[in-house]
């Protein structure tokens, strides 16, 4: 038979902190499939100019791209503290 932990209040933190940063990448993921899926959405809803339609397309590209970049940073952050290590 194995010895259980008693459960601590590091212990419990720690679950707590896995489970808030598992939360901020689905958000990350959903902002990033919602950016496309708007802009996606919109290009078929147009009716503007052609002028006009490439300045809105190119708006879109650029949240598609800061919700991407959001999702890369989380993720960058989330491997250095696994390449820290524990503390």
């Amino acid at each position: 038979m194995s010895e259980e932990r008693p459960v601590t209040l590091e212990f419990i933190a720690a679950q707590l902190q896995r489970v808030l940063s598992e939360i901020c990448i689905l958000r990350d993921e959903v902002d990033v499939l919602d950016a496309a899926m708007r802009r996606v959405d919109n290009s078929y809803s147009r009716l503007e100019t052609s002028q006009g339609m490439l300045l809105s397309e190119m708006r879109e590209i650029r949240e598609e791209l800061r919700a991407m970049h959001a999702q890369q940073q989380r993720t960058a952050s989330r491997v250095r503290t696994l390449e820290e290590g524990p503390t």
